[in-house]
């Protein structure tokens, strides 16, 4: 129950939030769009903003086992479950400046209305800025919300950075996480503390802008299974002298693969099994690779997402077995890299309906719409916190430096989160 009444409208604070945007992208930015490296300088420099800035509005800011940054009102000793707001720190490469920051943007916003205006609620709110959550940079997303689950492997911290070549777990030691504990899986939060995790983001896809709609209340989110790197070993040999017929071309054969995989696909979503499948990276060595050269090795990426495990568990059997069959076929051999499994979560009911409600009490237009991409709230949901999410229109799509979120459709999108923040308490 709120303690005082609310007198402070969070869309008067749509300056100051102008400002963090303005501020972190000025920090990040890397002559193209923002880069905040997991675990890295563009990431440290948006956390050490936001520290700055919520101790000089008063606030309470503290880093957890994981190394995120965790933010609270001063007097929350911390022993009350909470509603627990926010999202991830990081970007990928040359990315857009609102993915992951809108979310803990918006959680400062309500807590910083509460602040300014004496407003206490129980439960309380805290707001989390989440470190590592892009794959993008160890080729493994929610590392810091990950960790706290004990879903961080002694094998994800050899995981190495993309271009420094450095480990996870020493870039998340000296980023001030306990490695030890992580390694030992041991479970970094305290979910009796938590009595909800809300979670705003931009939309991703092209979804909301297509139906004009400003806010989105998320009723799910895709999981998703892959590997970093799949190699198709060949024969290498010379492009006019070697027949089909002795041919083991593995560019040939990742090829046929793919094609197996579309016609898969198709038939799966002719039937309504919800599924998207990428595969984002296909190389031959470039120190070998030429034009009149068959190539005798191709790596590539695989991804397949869905809102079903049994939907993901039953096409990944389906690319196994086609990677067999064309192996038969075409004198090539396939060797997988470790396989990651992010599974589907769902969102609460209850924590839904406290969402529509508040679109609908300020006259908010949206719907209820999965989400493709994946985010933190899964963790939550599937730790069993019950959880929800505010989808913000966004045009241009995300991953890219062309994220176009409009401050109206932002500011919206708050008033719901504080709006349902007081509902849930």
């Amino acid at each position: 129950m709120l303690t005082k009444t609310r007198t402070l409208d969070v869309l008067e604070l749509r300056p100051l939030a102008e400002r963090m945007f303005d501020e972190v992208r000025k920090l990040t930015f890397d002559g193209v769009g923002v880069t905040r490296e997991s675990y890295g300088p563009g990431e440290n420099a948006a956390a050490d903003f936001l520290r700055t800035l919520a101790q000089q509005e008063g606030l309470k800011v503290e880093t957890d086992r994981a190394a995120n940054l965790v933010f609270s009102l001063p007097e929350d000793d911390g022993a009350a479950p909470a509603v627990w707001c926010g999202s991830h720190l990081d970007s990928v490469p040359q990315g857009g400046n609102f993915d992951g920051l809108a979310g803990i943007v918006a959680g400062l916003l309500c807590l910083i209305a509460r602040q300014r205006e004496g407003a206490r609620s129980s439960p309380p709110l805290r707001v989390i800025g989440f470190r590592g959550e892009e794959s993008a940079w160890f080729g493994k997303a929610y590392m810091g919300s990950g960790a706290l689950f004990g879903k961080v492997s002694a094998e994800d911290l050899e995981l190495k950075q993309r271009n420094t070549d450095a480990a996870l777990g020493e870039s998340m030691r000296a980023a001030g996480a306990d490695v030890d504990a992580i390694r030992a899986r041991q479970p970094l939060f305290d979910r009796t503390k938590a009595s909800a995790y809300l979670e705003l983001h931009i939309e991703q896809g092209p979804v909301m802008v297509a139906r004009e709609l400003p806010l989105g209340v998320v009723s799910g989110i895709r999981g998703n299974v892959r590997h970093n790197r799949i190699s198709c070993i060949g024969e290498a040999g010379h492009s006019g002298a070697v027949p089909r017929w002795l041919r083991h071309d593995a560019m040939f054969a990742v090829a046929d693969l793919i094609m197996r995989l579309d016609e898969h696909w198709r038939a799966l979503q002719e039937r309504g099994i919800d599924l998207v499948v990428t595969t984002g990276v296909v190389s031959t060595d470039p120190a070998e690779h030429s034009i009149s050269r068959i190539p005798g090795k191709v790596d590539f990426s695989f991804e397949a997402r869905s809102k079903s495990i049994d939907a993901l568990e039953g096409f990944y059997e389906l690319m196994r077995t086609d990677c067999k069959a064309i192996g038969r076929d075409r004198g090539v051999r396939f060797e997988f890299d470790r396989r990651l499994l992010s599974e589907p979560a769902t969102m609460d009911a209850r924590i839904c309906d406290v969402l529509s409600s508040a679109c609908k009490r300020h006259g908010s237009p949206f719907e209820i719409i999965p989400s493709g991409a994946g985010h933190d709230a899964s963790l939550f949901a599937n730790a069993g916190i019950p959880s929800g999410m505010i989808f913000i229109r966004n045009r241009n799509g995300s991953h890219n430096p062309d994220e176009a979120m409009e401050m109206d459709d932002f500011m919206a999108g708050v008033r719901v989160l504080d709006d349902a923040v007081d509902g849930l308490a």
